[in-house]
């Protein structure tokens, strides 16, 4: 089992700690529900260094990125960021991941480069997927195991961050990043995004630099209610606001479509993997479809629960559930990912 940068300090901080993808992961602290209001009213810290990244550069690398993902991600400028998914040819999906457009300074003359950041459970299964269609003049090198992430989320994260850096965090704009010096350290990526709807950054930085990361984010979030957060409530987060997760929600018999991403699927972009099938999938209809529903008692709805209509025929299966998200906020939540079921 791998560690992160951070076992040790998750550890000491008395986190229970289980297998996740792998790593030896921290699941909760003080609690999944602490932690999850922590998130949404104030600052939570969250350790995401077992996420994949591959840099993708090379003259052609736009158009083995546009081969292999379903987004058109010629629409991206330097610095924006952009969600996809990777089908498979099959009809499902390899992985959903994020797509970002890096400065021309980490290419040659006439080159382009892009980030792709992927699940810690598919690494090896993706950079494999995306090496067999490499058919083009483009460099593929895999940063994964080099690459410390963290997951700084909640509406005071720009206040507390902001002394940390001169990139200027309240004007950057959601699925934006920029490139500059952060807690002393250079060359640290910072992404507006993440994976709970209450806004934040992601911060990438080299392994080396992890700890020295998380120490300075910890100081400069002492006076905003900073919390170190684990996996529990990043899945109950996540949840609350109807996000996807791969194993769950999407799999390699789920089609982008099926899923609710019709909004990363970009049909008539041109020819890319799955293309075909997928715009007969649309014109035929859908089968199948992952919706919401909201359990009324306190039963909690756990993944592969049948779902049975009044006549006892099963008529879908629950891919994801929980006993601790606000119904209000999903309602309220116009964002494409309010999804949690599938039904055949």
């Amino acid at each position: 089992m791998k560690s992160t940068p951070l076992t040790e300090k998750h550890i000491a901080l008395g986190a229970k700690m289980a297998e996740f993808a792998g790593y030896n992961m921290p699941i909760s602290y003080a609690g999944i529900r602490e932690e999850h209001e922590c998130v949404r009213t104030a600052v939570g810290v969250f350790d995401v260094s077992h996420m994949g990244e591959f840099i993708v550069r090379g003259k052609q690398a736009l158009d083995l990125v546009q081969k292999v993902t379903s987004n058109d991600a010629s629409k991206l400028e330097i610095g924006d960021v952009q969600y996809s998914c990777l089908p498979n040819l099959q009809g499902g999906i390899v992985d959903d991941l994020l797509v970002y457009r890096l400065p021309e300074d980490m290419c040659a003359e006439g080159e382009q480069a892009f980030m792709l950041v992927v699940n810690a459970s598919n690494i090896e299964k993706d950079w494999n997927w995306i090496s067999k269609h490499n058919n083009y003049e483009v460099c593929m090198i895999n940063t994964s195991d080099e690459t410390g992430l963290l997951a700084v989320q909640g509406p005071k994260t720009a206040e507390a961050l902001q002394p940390l850096t001169d990139i200027d965090l309240h004007g950057m704009k959601y699925y934006n990043f920029a490139k500059g010096k952060f807690a002393g350290i250079d060359n640290v990526l910072v992404s507006a995004t993440g994976y709970t709807g209450s806004g934040g950054f992601e911060i990438y930085v080299k392994n080396e630099d992890l700890a020295r990361l998380w120490d300075a984010v910890f100081a400069a979030g002492a006076n905003f209610g900073i919390k170190p957060i684990g996996l529990g409530a990043r899945d109950t987060l996540r949840l609350e606001m109807g996000f996807a997760l791969y194993g769950n929600d999407l799999d390699d018999t789920t089609s982008p479509l099926e899923a609710g991403l019709g909004w990363i699927t970009k049909l008539n972009k041109g020819d890319f993997n799955d293309s075909d099938f997928l715009k007969k999938q649309k014109e035929a209809g859908l089968s199948r479809k992952l919706v919401a529903f909201e359990v009324l008692d306190r039963r909690v709805p756990r993944h592969d629960y049948p779902i049975e209509d009044l006549a006892g025929n099963t008529i879908g299966k629950v891919t994801s559930g929980t006993h601790i998200v606000d119904v209000a906020n999903i309602r309220q939540s116009n964002h494409p990912f309010k999804n949690s079921a599938t039904s055949p």
